[in-house]
């Protein structure tokens, strides 16, 4: 057994010092259990054109593996859609359900390097919470994130990110993801 200590990630040690503790005292909850926390983050990758050309997933797969550190899962269609020429059980995207570690050091990537690199960025929209605490951002590509190599890119990819939190309102957990670092636009 190893006896060394990795280190914390840098926002879980900031949200267990300064941010939980902020919470309780502004919100007034009973014991630090009460505070809202961000429970996973679940990044997930539409790859529609799988269903015509199999190396698409492939690629996909590899750069949601890159840009969160962990192995993607290959989704498939629950049913079939004529229209869309979709069978049942055909790859159409890819997700990661982050937890832990891995999750406080990719929101922290997210907030503080891949957000400020989207071109003319005036904050996340605050209209995106799901009534019951959880937040979706949508993001237009994947270029945003430093791990992606820009040169092998052979299709600009958007995603969604679900920030999962145990909050009971929109407004608790907009107010745990803005002490996160979370660069909500100013309405």
């Amino acid at each position: 057994m190893s006896t060394h200590k990795t280190s914390e990630p840098r926002l879980k040690t900031a949200f267990r010092k300064e941010i939980a503790p902020r919470l309780m005292k502004e919100r007034n909850y009973p014991s630090v259990m009460a505070v809202p926390r961000l429970q996973r983050v679940v990044v997930n990758m539409g790859v529609g054109e799988a269903t015509a050309n199999a190396k698409v997933m492939d690629t996909a797969v590899e750069e949601l593996g890159q840009i969160t550190g962990q192995r993607a899962m290959v989704r498939r269609a629950r049913k079939s859609i004529a229209s869309f020429r979709l069978r049942e059980g055909m790859p159409v995207g890819a997700m990661v359900t982050l937890r832990g570690d891995r999750m406080w050091e990719f929101v922290d990537r997210l907030c503080s390097v891949a957000l400020p690199r989207v071109r003319d960025f005036r904050g996340v929209p605050t209209t995106s919470f799901d009534g019951r605490g959880n937040y979706t951002l949508g993001l237009k590509d994947q270029i945003i994130f430093p791990e992606v190599d820009y040169a092998k890119v052979e299709k600009l990819r958007g995603m969604n990110v679900t920030f999962v939190t145990s909050a009971r309102t929109d407004e608790e957990s907009k107010l745990l993801l803005k002490y996160l670092g979370m660069p909500f636009r100013n309405q």
